[in-house]
């Protein structure tokens, strides 16, 4: 890996990719192998927001079998889960692994058309740009946060329970990071609860296999939008609650309450220092439940054979309010996701909710690009097994630009020499210095003789035609 220097005033570089974290990482692993010249911009530290933006105990939800970059040696455990820490040390090793060119602690201000990239180091002027600061970039809280009666955080703001202020917690969200959170405050004692919107629900381990690898079988990952028939719900879906630590766990609504977690409904707003529910924890339980139903009996008529009892959560009514001050919370965690902003990105790009649109991470702005976003093509994208093949394609795409801007230079050269060759012989005849005849330029009739092809186009379909006429730009992978 180059940590390189900041860089001078007005550098040059074709491809300028912003975020090593592991999308950004894997695209330079693809860039490089291609011979094409790229610098990658992080703001922090190779993975900072797997370093300073995730809990301590935070373990991955993939096995490590699903997790390969392109170009990584294999990771040993295959049924094992990274912890946070670990998966930062990989981040480096694989960037050392093939010599990225890493330039920390630089912050990307501004991109302007035509590329040219203001940073709190300098300017950049580049051919391509890629966007790979990734689906997690600012925390999304409900509006009614603002009126919160008691310390409130954001789950990346969320370290450990020790680093809570004294008091219950109010967790809010059911996801994958809420659940995990909710659990751990639990067991270290603290008085928890969770509120519980729209969630999924999926046993860790099935008839003797994990979950992603029954969900692999079935072809799930390997879903892309085009096949969604409503893409943003598809990009919004809930995912599934699992847990990594420990070798993989169970969790769930009943796992929480069965630790000590009490449960309500969605939060609806505050009154005062009262916070207040929505009536739907049952509703949104029995919804997640037979969501569950489905995906289980699709693995049944794929495995064949009797199938395993999977028991029903079954809960009663959480509480409609709770009086925050008078019942001793000290603090909220949003487990409520992230949303996506670009105020340095000066591109016609972004539609009416901010997001980059693109297909396959390739924007109707020539030679800029997206990267490491959930669903970017397939479901698998944002996962750290799944950005490979969205940062070969890109690569690719961003050679195929390459070799076309390289070879339309080429016959500009060559048109232009040719142009200056014909102005130099003249409209007629003669000798171009005192001493002898030359050639005549002129056909009869008037006619000029037109120059020579600069050079041989390939055949479309052929090795050297194959980013020429054949297609704009490589097929799917």
């Amino acid at each position: 890996m180059q940590t390189t220097d900041h860089p001078p005033a007005a550098r040059r570089v074709e491809t300028l990719v912003v975020g090593a974290g592991q999308a950004g990482l894997a695209l330079s692993h693809e860039l490089t192998l291609r011979g094409r010249d790229h610098v990658v911009l992080e703001r922090g530290r190779i993975g900072e927001r797997w370093r300073s933006e995730r809990w301590d105990s935070l373990a991955l939800l993939t096995p490590n079998w699903l997790n390969g970059l392109p170009g990584a040696a294999e990771l040993p455990d295959r049924d094992g889960f990274l912890a946070r820490d670990e998966l930062v040390a990989h981040l480096e090793r694989y960037a050392r692994s093939f010599g990225a060119p890493v330039v920390e602690g630089v912050t990307v201000l501004s991109v302007t058309p035509g590329f040219e990239v203001e940073t709190d180091a300098g300017t950049w002027c580049a051919d391509n740009v890629v966007v790979a600061s990734g689906a997690c970039d600012v925390p999304a809280i409900p509006a009614c946060g603002a009126a919160a009666p008691v310390a409130a955080f954001h789950a990346s703001a969320y370290r450990n329970p020790e680093e809570l202020p004294d008091g219950a917690v109010l967790v809010v969200g059911a996801g994958p990071s809420g659940q995990q959170i909710a659990l751990e405050l639990s067991r270290a004692g603290r008085d928890v609860v969770l509120s519980a919107g729209r969630h999924t629900r999926i046993p860790r381990r099935y008839r003797g296999r994990d979950a992603f690898a029954w969900l692999n079988a079935l072809g799930h990952f390997a879903k892309t939008i085009d096949q969604m028939s409503d893409p943003v719900a598809a990009r919004r879906a809930a995912s599934f609650p699992l847990d990594g630590r420990g070798g993989g766990e169970d969790l769930d609504l009943g796992v929480l309450e069965r630790a000590g977690v009490r449960l309500t409904g969605r939060l609806t707003g505050f009154a005062g220092r009262h916070a207040l529910f929505a009536d739907d924890l049952v509703e949104n339980a029995r919804a997640a439940d037979a969501s569950m139903r489905r995906t289980l009996a699709r693995i049944d008529a794929v495995a064949g054979g009797p199938a395993e009892h999977v028991a029903d959560v079954e809960l009663e009514p959480g509480p409609r309010s709770l009086d925050l001050s008078g019942e001793g919370f000290g603090s909220i965690v949003w487990a409520t996701g992230y949303r996506r902003t670009y105020p340095w990105l000066h591109a016609d790009v972004l539609d009416p909710h901010g997001e980059i649109e693109h297909h396959r991470g390739v924007t109707d702005e020539p030679g800029l690009y997206a990267l490491g976003l959930r669903f970017l093509h397939r479901r698998d994208s944002h996962f750290l097994g799944g950005v490979g093949r969205d940062a070969t394609y890109i690569a690719e795409h961003i050679a195929a630009r390459g070799w076309a801007r390289t070879m339309e230079e080429r016959d500009a050269l060559a048109l232009a020499a040719w142009g200056r060759i014909l102005r130099a012989r003249g409209p007629a005849g003669g000798t171009a210095a005192a001493g002898g005849p030359r050639r005549a330029a002129w056909r009869p009739g008037g006619r000029p003789r037109p120059p020579s092809p600069p050079r041989r186009r390939p055949r479309p379909g052929s090795r050297r035609g194959r980013w020429r006429g054949a297609r704009p730009f490589p097929e799917a992978r």
